[in-house]
């Protein structure tokens, strides 16, 4: 797969490894990926990886992705570290939106 350089704005497209990198990839490809990029990414990793890694982030998502992908993956969002209420309290008062 050739990722866009949007994507993954902040690294060397030449430098991403899909084995070495994966939580990397799927974090940005559940965020900001196309339709094609989001097939790829199912074919690529199981999804046990990708509900995974969607588990245990605290700030990979943004909260709108994190609930599409809980309902999308069956996931309950109480256990979703980025949509725990003590989190998003903690979020505003770093960064006030």
């Amino acid at each position: 797969m050739k990722f866009r350089q949007t994507l993954f704005w902040d690294t060397d497209l030449k430098n991403i490894d899909v084995k070495k990198n994966a939580r990397y990839i799927i974090e940005r490809v559940l965020e900001y990926g196309e339709p094609n990029e989001v097939r790829w990414l199912f074919k690529t990793y199981p999804k046990s990886k990708i509900k995974k890694v969607i588990l245990q982030k605290r700030s990979c998502l943004s909260r709108k992705s994190a609930a599409f992908w809980a309902d999308f993956l069956g996931l309950p969002k109480s256990k979703i570290l980025c949509l725990r209420p003590s989190y998003q309290k903690m979020r505003k008062s770093h960064w006030p939106y």
